[in-house]
């Protein structure tokens, strides 16, 4: 699922490394609307996440539990899909709250989709501040391993 811009979001941070030029707080306004319809009966703790991709578009993702709690799907993984399922492109700015809008980080299955689809210069919204992927996930593991 991809959102249209929300009014007054004029896509800065596209393409660009620089933790001022990114909306945050309409990027968190992003993640704490998808938030409102995840899937979480089992655990009651519902997240949205969203990342803006390089040509300026906000994907987003909720968490969608299941029955059989190890094929739950995290908030993250519903926004790569997002991403693949519109065009793809490379994030350059993520954030992902909780039911009351507190920042979360991502876990680690959810940190290596992050690294594939951004790399180690994706703006990471966290609690301690904004920090690019690389250190979030240090010697990280990535495509260019496998051609070694």
């Amino acid at each position: 699922m991809t959102n249209s811009p929300p009014e007054g979001f004029d896509g800065a941070g596209a393409g660009s490394d620089s933790v001022d030029s990114v909306d945050w707080e309409s990027l968190r306004k992003h993640a704490r609307d998808i938030m409102s319809r995840a899937y979480a009966p089992y655990s009651k703790f519902p997240v949205g996440a969203a990342a803006l991709v390089d040509d300026g578009r906000v994907v987003v993702g909720c968490n969608v539990e299941n029955a059989a709690y190890g094929v739950a799907l995290c908030a993250e993984c519903g926004l790569i899909s997002a991403l693949h399922a519109s065009g793809g492109g490379k994030l350059t700015a993520f954030t992902c709250v909780d039911l009351r809008g507190n920042l979360l980080m991502p876990c680690g299955r959810c940190r290596q989709l992050l690294w594939e689809n951004g790399g180690p210069d994706l703006l990471v919204d966290t609690a301690r501040g904004v920090v690019p992927m690389s250190e979030v996930l240090p010697d990280a593991f990535g495509p260019e391993d496998l051609n070694r």
